[in-house]
């Protein structure tokens, strides 16, 4: 198992960023609650209602609005695992995500390709996809396989099956793998447990893991929410993980973002501890801002590292795993 070095204690040697003070830390999560109480979520699935609503959650199935009480939020807090368990198919490339140590990944999703035998600029392809997993799969800087280009020869409603496919015929590192709706999770979990060797081999050694992105603001689709309950039955890890723009789908403000992404990314995380006490869950960000000019997400803007280095700090105050969006 491989366990990388540990990284941002406290001492008087390297350097790091502070963006907040624990006091503000708290200003920031007790103005999430507030809004995840008063305001609510946006909730979009049936079968996630009724999870919301047996635990405890005022839900308004006309509006579809579910609001979630603070002792609800913080329970879920408690009740999340504080390290999450990545299985790589060989064991060595298994990782253990916990508190100090950092890992890194690839991070798409790329749509176009300079060929690089032929430097035609293309639609990236499914076998494209192959190549970037054995790439990976041979470079030892990178811990495991994140989606890196679409395949864009195959059908959009096969694509997450088909990532998988190629994905984990091409690399022994583990597979986080996003997807879309109800079905699509259940089958995921179908094709890991056959290659894990059975569902209970896969729950000893997770291979994959899932991934689902609410929707700015403070709403969670029908194609988020199924996924979550779909992994968190399974007892599968996944990363739950907003992609709101600062000036757009959320506040200017550093501050005033982070609440908004926090109360999507608790009200995910909540949705997967009642599903199931325990589920392991990560806490994702690739919330970035817009160019006002252009009206364009800037993923390598300065200001994506500045929000990804306060939300690995609002991770750590909950003591949860973070996953968080280069810049």
């Amino acid at each position: 198992m491989k366990r990388n070095l540990f990284a941002g204690r406290n001492s008087f040697i390297g350097c790091g960023l502070m963006l907040f003070s624990h006091e503000d830390l708290e200003m920031i999560h007790d103005a999430t609650l507030e809004v995840l109480e008063y305001a609510g979520l946006y909730v979009q699935s049936n079968d996630a209602m009724d999870i919301y609503e047996a635990g405890g959650c005022t839900v308004d199935r006309k509006n579809k609005i579910v609001k979630i009480p603070a002792h609800v939020v913080e329970d879920a807090i408690v009740s999340a695992p504080k390290k999450v368990f990545l299985a790589g198919r060989n064991p060595k490339h298994d990782i253990v995500l916990e508190s100090g140590r950092v890992n890194f990944c690839p991070f798409g999703e790329g749509i176009m390709v300079i060929d690089p035998y032929t430097g035609e600029y293309r639609k990236s392809t499914k076998e494209d996809k192959g190549n970037v997993a054995r790439l990976v799969d041979a470079l030892d800087q990178y811990d495991m396989l994140e989606n890196t280009v679409a395949p864009r020869d195959v059908h959009p409603e096969m694509e997450s099956l088909h990532n998988y496919e190629v994905t984990v015929a091409n690399t022994t590192k583990h597979v986080p793998q996003p997807c879309h709706d109800k079905r699509s999770a259940q089958l995921l979990i179908e094709m890991a447990a056959a290659v894990a060797g059975g569902k209970e081999k896969l729950k000893d050694r997770p291979i994959v893991s899932g991934c689902t992105c609410p929707q700015s603001p403070l709403t969670i689709s029908e194609g988020c929410a199924d996924p979550i309950i779909e992994y968190a039955r399974a007892n599968l890890p996944q990363n739950i993980l907003s992609m709101a723009l600062a000036g757009a789908t959320s506040p200017v403000t550093l501050a005033g973002t982070l609440v908004t992404h926090n109360a999507e990314v608790l009200g995910g995380i909540v949705l997967a501890q009642l599903t199931r006490k325990g589920a392991p869950v990560m806490y994702g960000s690739s919330t970035s801002m817009i160019d006002l000019k252009l009206s364009t997400a800037t993923v390598g803007c300065p200001e994506l590292g500045l929000i990804s280095a306060a939300v690995a700090k609002l991770a750590q105050f909950y003591l949860l795993p973070s996953y968080v969006a280069g810049s």
